[in-house]
């Protein structure tokens, strides 16, 4: 079994390790641009021809199925990418987890980038899973950037200023950019109030792994013996997940499988 995943970059980390704890003998493309992060920003004709190459680069070593483990290209591209990959790769999308989160009631806090925030695509999902929830759309300018390159003081700044800006009786934080699950624990401790009942974070990483796996017709078996290996492109070139990733637990626990063969 082969399970490809794309994104801009680092942020496919949480994923990756997702799908490493279902299936630790499911092989692993981990497909990236680096030098063109941050995707955000960029038109969506932009996002939609880069997320093909990046897709296309993750294609050519005949993956069983591939996540777009971002949500930017996720909500830009994701169209072109399965018109151009399936039926032969099965493609699947992140999309902010706000129906698990409202489930609980809320308040829900909802951290996206800039440009995802009170853009129509999640004013469509607030409407559709949220209606009657308290929700409270917060832009963290810089946040993802700043995983990206494991700056730890952007990282503690862009988190200090979002959680300023999300309400103290919030119970749910949906995490809505991919990067942010890497540094969720952080999340969590900047936003849970004293006294108030504990926080519950909302990422897509489990949910998009255990996806893959059920449009290939697997199930989770994480006591299968662990002997898959790990190729990473950036840019189509075959290279090594990068030092930054290793900052993270998720980047620590792809390293310690084999390099591919």
């Amino acid at each position: 079994m082969k399970i490809a995943l794309m994104d801009s970059g680092i942020g496919l980390l949480a994923a990756a390790a997702a799908v490493r704890r279902l299936r630790p003998d499911a092989d692993l493309v981990l497909s990236s641009d680096p030098g063109s992060m941050p995707w955000g920003p960029r038109t969506p004709e932009d996002v939609t021809a880069r997320a093909l190459a990046v897709a296309e680069a993750a294609a050519l070593h005949r993956p069983d199925a591939l996540i777009v483990a971002c949500n930017t290209a996720s909500v830009r591209a994701l169209t072109a990418l399965r018109a151009r990959l399936e039926p032969g790769v099965p493609v699947i999308g992140t999309v902010p987890a706000i129906k698990p989160a409202a489930a609980g009631g809320g308040p829900v806090a909802i951290w996206a980038t800039p440009l995802t925030t009170g853009s129509p695509y999640q004013r469509g999902l607030i409407e559709e899973f949220a209606a009657g929830v308290a929700v409270t759309e917060v832009a963290c300018p810089g946040l993802a950037d700043a995983v990206e390159h494991a700056d730890q003081a952007a990282i503690d700044a862009a988190i200090e200023a979002a959680a300023a800006h999300t309400p103290e009786d919030v119970t749910a934080v949906v995490l809505g950019c991919t990067h942010y699950e890497l540094v969720a624990e952080r999340i969590r401790a900047a936003v849970q109030r004293p006294g108030r009942p504990p926080l519950v974070l909302h990422g897509s990483a489990g949910a998009v792994a255990a996806q893959a796996l059920r449009r290939i017709g697997e199930l989770p078996d994480p006591t299968a013996p662990a002997r898959s290996t790990v190729t990473v492109l950036q840019g189509g070139r075959e290279g090594v997940l990068p030092a930054t990733a290793l900052t993270y637990e998720e980047g620590r626990i792809l390293s310690a499988v084999s390099p591919a063969r």
